[in-house]
């Protein structure tokens, strides 16, 4: 007779219908690098009520804190920017060049509908291509960005100006929010706004289950991160934290195209994915590890070889270097319109940070020797 085999007891979900609704507000909310307040204040506005107080720094990180008193200081930590484009070159015909404000990926553009951001409100403008009957036989020029352009209906430079329009300008996708086979969140910018979902609601699960902490938990959605970890960097030296816990994306390697060989072996549904590199402190990432595996929490490891590429890096060499790990929710199709994670691994990210926070204690010490 074959063994019978035990299904392992259904964790009750963390994701509420009132944090799901604020999540898809969140990430509809255009939140550019450079320009992220508007989508900074819809966050500051859901901690409230979980932390004792916040402050904003000048370029706009925002940052809510729990034990504002205490001397040992721990990050849990997102960035808040999502990549868009610069109106760059208006011809005299009224079309619209720009340039990229992050990694923005020129392939998709081609017939995408845009918002372009103006002191007069939104402009809706389109991504125009040439027809399919026009472009001849032969090799295809493919979409670059010398070549993609926005067409917002104006006939004339003057006409587009007089909308509100000029260089400088911010321009970003205006694709929504929805819920794939009812398991999958999809819709632009979950890089890594849904780091910021994740840690605002570790800060939820706290207050709700009247956690006392032992030291100072800072709550910090950074900007800047897709344009070299600038928000990170300023906001490590100003907290000068001891332990920081930082939440991104990565990809997810099983669709098609892509190589496992150069990029691991990486699914959305596995869980959390734990990164190893020279920035990540073994000890933290241990302290992760031993957590996961006594609350069963799945988890998949990256290599990241020299450095992590997220703001993990910005806190690790800080001030006199800070204890810092990353733990990473899979994604794909990451910087298109439609990156795509799941609510089963958002869920086991906020279970394992809230693990990893609920355990750590007073001035834990995270050297690997003394």
């Amino acid at each position: 007779m074959a063994k019978k085999t035990t299904k392992s007891k259904k964790k009750p979900a963390v994701i509420t219908a009132k944090s799901e609704k604020f999540l898809e507000k969140y990430l509809n909310n255009a939140s550019p690098t450079g320009f992220e307040s508007e989508g900074q204040k819809l966050w500051l506005d859901y901690v409230k009520p979980y932390i004792d107080d916040y402050f904003v720094d000048t370029y706009g990180t925002t940052v809510g804190v729990i034990n504002p008193e205490a001397d040992y200081k721990v990050v849990i930590e997102a960035h808040a920017d999502e990549i868009s484009y610069f109106v760059h070159y208006i011809t005299n015909e009224g079309f619209i060049y720009l340039r990229r404000n992050g990694g923005s990926d020129h392939q998709i553009a081609p017939s995408k509908r845009v918002n372009i951001h103006t002191e007069k409100g939104m402009v809706k403008a389109v991504f125009g291509w040439p027809a399919i009957h026009t472009r001849g036989g032969g090799k295809e020029q493919p979409p670059k960005l010398d070549n993609i352009f926005l067409d917002c209906g104006a006939s004339s430079k003057e006409e587009v100006e007089k909308l509100g329009i000029h260089v400088g300008c911010v321009v970003t996708y205006e694709d929504e929010f929805m819920i794939l086979n009812k398991k999958n969140y999809v819709g632009r910018a979950l890089d890594n706004r849904m780091g910021g979902f994740v840690i605002a609601e570790v800060a939820r699960k706290l207050k709700e289950n009247k956690e006392k902490l032992p030291f100072g938990l800072y709550i910090v959605n950074a900007v800047q991160e897709e344009i070299g970890l600038r928000g990170a960097q300023m906001i490590a030296e100003r907290i000068q934290p001891d332990v920081a816990i930082v939440t991104d994306v990565c990809h997810d390697t099983n669709t098609p195209m892509i190589k496992k060989i150069d990029q691991g072996d990486l699914a959305i549904g596995k869980g959390p994915v734990l990164s190893y590199g020279p920035a990540v402190q073994n000890n933290l990432l241990k302290f992760a590890i031993d957590l996961a595996n006594k609350e069963d929490i799945p988890f998949q490891r990256l290599a990241a070889s020299r450095s992590t590429g997220t703001d993990t890096d910005a806190f690790a060499y800080s001030n006199a270097g800070v204890a810092s790990m990353l733990i990473s929710m899979p994604l794909r199709y990451m910087h298109t319109t439609v990156e795509t994670c799941s609510k089963e691994d958002i869920e086991n990210v906020i279970r394992l940070i809230y693990a990893m926070v609920t355990n750590l204690k007073d001035k834990q010490d995270f050297r690997y020797f003394k």
